[in-house]
C-alpha cells in the first residue's frame, strides 16, 4: 500500500515507524502476554510506560520539579472550561486575546462563568494577524491572561508572547507544541490536546506551575479540579490509555530527532518550501499577515472558488489529502505537523507550481 500525503489539520498524520511499532505491540506488548490497552492503570507495565512519558515530556520542554504535569481526557475543548473554573474567582477578571476560532471558543466558555476582558480582539482584522507585543496592555489585576499560540483555522502563530509580568499567562498549545523552543518559565500554564503534534485524538496534556495552585477556587468538582489531579498525577480516574502510549512513542521519536530544536527546523524547512510557492507568484495568496504565518498551518488562496474545488479535486487524485480549508473560512490549508515528512511537502509544492502552469 503507498500511504497518502497528509495534510490534515488533526487528527494528523504520526510517524510511520511508531505506527508500526503499535501494530506489532498492539496484542503483546514488550512480551508481556497481554495488551497496554488492556492492562490496568494502576501500577504494572502502565504505570512505568507513564512515568516515563510525563519524564520525557518535562525534559524536552524544560520543565522543573516547580511543574505539574499529566494527561487528562476531554481533549483541549475541557480546558475551555477546566481554566476558568479553577482560576478566575467570583470576584476577579481574566483577560483573552482574541486571534482566532479557538481562542473565541475559550474565550465564549469563559464568559459563561466569569467576568472577561478581552485584551486585544482580532474580529476586525478577520483574524489574519496579532498585536503588536509591546503595545499591548496587560492589566496587573487579572487573574490569568489567556491566549492560543496557534490558530490552525486562521494561519496565525505568535513568534513571540506577552510580557505579563505577575499576571500567569495561560495558553492553548494544541497545534504547535515541540515545533519550535520556548521558555515554559514564562507561562503560569499550557495546555493542549495531542492530536496534532504528539499523539491520536483523546488526551490533552496540562502542565502549570503549583504555584498557580494557591489562588485556585475552592469546592471544585473532583474531575475540574486540577489539584486532584496533580495528587494523583493524572490518574485520579482511568487516563486514555491508547492515546498515552501513542504519545510516549512519538516523544521518543522526536528525541532520536534532535529534540525540540530538531522539530523547529523541520518546521521552517516545510512551511518555507509552501510559503516561496506562493510568495512567488499573485496565482497563489496567503491573507495572513507576513510575520504572523504559521509554520504549522500554511492557509492559501487561488484566484477563484472553482480553481479551490479544482486543486483539491486534482490534489487528492494525486495522493494528497486534507488540503481543504475550515468550512468556517474556506480557501486551502497544509498543515505541516511535526511528524509529516519533508518529501510529502516537497511534493506539495511541486503540485501547486504544476497547478498554475496548467490553470494559471
Amino acid at each position: 500500500m503507498e500511504r497518502k500525503k497528509n495534510f490534515y489539520a488533526g487528527p494528523s498524520v504520526l510517524p510511520l515507524g511508531v505506527l508500526k511499532q503499535v501494530q506489532e505491540e498492539l496484542v503483546d506488548y514488550k512480551g508481556n502476554g497481554l495488551s497496554m490497552i488492556e492492562t490496568s492503570h494502576r501500577g504494572g507495565m502502565f504505570e512505568e510506560m507513564y512515568d516515563e512519558t510525563l519524564a520525557i515530556f518535562k525534559r524536552l520542554i524544560g520543565a522543573g520539579d516547580e511543574h505539574e504535569f499529566y494527561f487528562l481526557g476531554g481533549g483541549a475543548t475541557l480546558q475551555f472550561a477546566m481554566v476558568p473554573i479553577n482560576f478566575l474567582p467570583q470576584d476577579g477578571k481574566a483577560g483573552y486575546i482574541n486571534s482566532g476560532s479557538w481562542s473565541e471558543k475559550a474565550l465564549m466558555d469563559a464568559k459563561k462563568l466569569g467576568n472577561i476582558e478581552i485584551v486585544w480582539d482580532g474580529k476586525e482584522s478577520n483574524y489574519t494577524t496579532l498585536p503588536n507585543m509591546e503595545a499591548l496592555v496587560v492589566d496587573p489585576g487579572l487573574s490569568y491572561l489567556y491566549l492560543c499560540s496557534n490558530e490552525t483555522i486562521g494561519g496565525i502563530q505568535y513568534k513571540e508572547f506577552p510580557k505579563t509580568d505577575s499576571v500567569p499567562l495561560i495558553a492553548d498549545m494544541s497545534s504547535d507544541i515541540f515545533s519550535r523552543p520556548i521558555d515554559v518559565n514564562r507561562f503560569g500554564m499550557i495546555f493542549g490536546g495531542v492530536q496534532k503534534n504528539l499523539g491520536p485524538a483523546g488526551a490533552a496534556f496540562v502542565l502549570y506551575r503549583k504555584e498557580l495552585l494557591e489562588k485556585q477556587n475552592p469546592n471544585l468538582p473532583s474531575y475540574l479540579d486540577y489539584k486532584a489531579h496533580g495528587k494523583n498525577k493524572g490518574l485520579a480516574n482511568t487516563p486514555p490509555v491508547f492515546a498515552i502510549w501513542v504519545v510516549n512513542l512519538v516523544l521518543k521519536w522526536i528525541e532520536s530527532h534532535g529534540g525540540i530544536e530538531g522539530m523547529a527546523r523541520r518546521a521552517e524547512e516545510k512551511s518555507r518550501l509552501i510559503y516561496d510557492v506562493i510568495d512567488s507568484t499573485p496565482f497563489y495568496r496567503s491573507p495572513v499577515d507576513t510575520q504572523h504565518r504559521s509554520s504549522m498551518n500554511v492557509v492559501f488562496r487561488l484566484p477563484s472558488e472553482e480553481l479551490e474545488e479544482l486543486f483539491i479535486k486534482e490534489s487528492k487524485k494525486a495522493g494528497m489529502l486534507g488540503l481543504k480549508g475550515h468550512r468556517s473560512v474556506g480557501g486551502l490549508r497544509a498543515s505541516l505537523y511535526n511528524s509529516l515528512e519533508p518529501a510529502a511537502v516537497e511534493a506539495l509544492a511541486q503540485f501547486m507550481r504544476e497547478f498554475e502552469t496548467r490553470h494559471g
